[in-house]
């Protein structure tokens, strides 16, 4: 098996042209079962107590008007307690709700649990069709209606993957992982993706994940990343080193695992480079203590709202940005 590339996976790619304006904010929210990390990939590991605490961070987003986008999997799509919130906030116009394929949780299971198949794009094309379309039916099902979002879990999109989803109706997708090589982790590698939203495929529209470099050589980061993560740059210890002169940060807008100076440095950096539409992530098991790496206890949860809460200040307040949906931005794009 060999890990597609950012070639392999989007053909026919358009940079959206966006008209001016004050930067866009979206969120979105990979909205999945609780497992552990640390531990090998496991089927058993379908509970999703942690979707009744995702309005923790709905009271943040409510006041800027901001709708997060739920992308949600197939325990989640089955699981009816977890359907009632979610199907409550879409119906009180609060949400969109788009799928999220993990495929060792997602039926037809007819291949091996493993690191390698965890990636849905590594799969034979018929079984990551099959779980797809099984994902697709359930969501319709018990949401009332079919998704147009999709975002792949651990951002393993294949080469087929983008016709499966522009069989099943979808239009939108939100799983490149920009400025990214996962090849050493059996993913694909999206060096070369463009880092702001275009078409591909057959009419397909991609909104990347928001990943982006910052300090003095942000313009060239891709470039130099790549050199400072080469063999002999990590045996002179160039990324730290980079990070440490404030010449190069590599970060994604997440409060996962990232600082907010990190994350205002960031966003600081891309809206000098052009950039407009800015992606908000998370998982949603982050949002109950214990169920990721980032929210271990009490202090933790309390840190990451605060966070959230400090990068809705960051756009709303100082930026004066508008809260935006996948849809939305589509809608904007030419």
């Amino acid at each position: 098996m060999v890990p597609a590339t950012s070639a392999s996976i989007f053909s026919a790619v358009r940079v959206a042209r966006l008209p001016p304006g004050p930067p866009l904010l979206q969120v979105v929210v990979d909205t999945e079962e609780e497992f552990d990390w640390a531990a090998p990939f496991n089927r058993a590991s379908t509970a999703t107590a942690a979707i009744a605490a995702q309005g923790l961070a709905q009271a943040t987003f409510a006041p800027y008007g901001l709708r997060p986008t739920y992308v949600i999997d197939y325990p989640v799509a089955t699981t009816p307690s977890a359907i009632a919130v979610l199907k409550g906030f879409r119906d009180a116009g609060l949400c969109q709700i788009g799928a999220h394929l993990h495929p060792w949780v997602s039926p037809p299971h007819d291949e091996d649990v493993n690191d390698v198949n965890s990636y849905a794009g590594n799969l034979p094309p018929v079984l990551e069709r099959a779980k797809l379309i099984q994902l697709t039916k359930a969501i319709t099902e018990n949401f009332g209606a079919a998704p147009i979002m999709f975002k792949a879990g651990r951002y393993g999109l294949g080469p087929q993957t983008a016709a499966t989803l522009a069989e099943l109706g979808y239009r939108i997708d939100l799983s490149a992982l920009v400025h990214t090589d996962l090849r050493p982790i059996h993913g694909p590698d999206y060096r070369g993706t463009p880092d702001r939203p275009f078409w591909f495929g057959d009419g397909l529209f991609e909104i990347p994940m928001t990943r982006g470099f910052s300090g003095l050589l942000a313009r060239i980061g891709p470039a130099a990343y790549d050199a400072a993560r080469s063999r002999w740059g990590r045996r002179a210890r160039l990324p730290g080193i980079m990070s440490r002169l404030s010449l190069l940060d590599r970060s994604t807008l997440t409060p996962e695992g990232v600082d907010f100076a990190t994350q205002r440095r960031l966003v600081r950096a891309m809206l000098a480079q052009g950039h407009r539409v800015f992606t908000l992530s998370y998982h949603s098991p982050s949002l109950m203590v214990g169920h990721t790496p980032y929210v271990r206890n009490a202090a933790d949860l309390a840190a990451f709202l605060d966070q959230l809460q400090r990068i809705m200040a960051l756009f709303f307040e100082e930026l004066g940005a508008q809260a935006t949906t996948p849809e939305a931005v589509m809608a904007l794009a030419g």
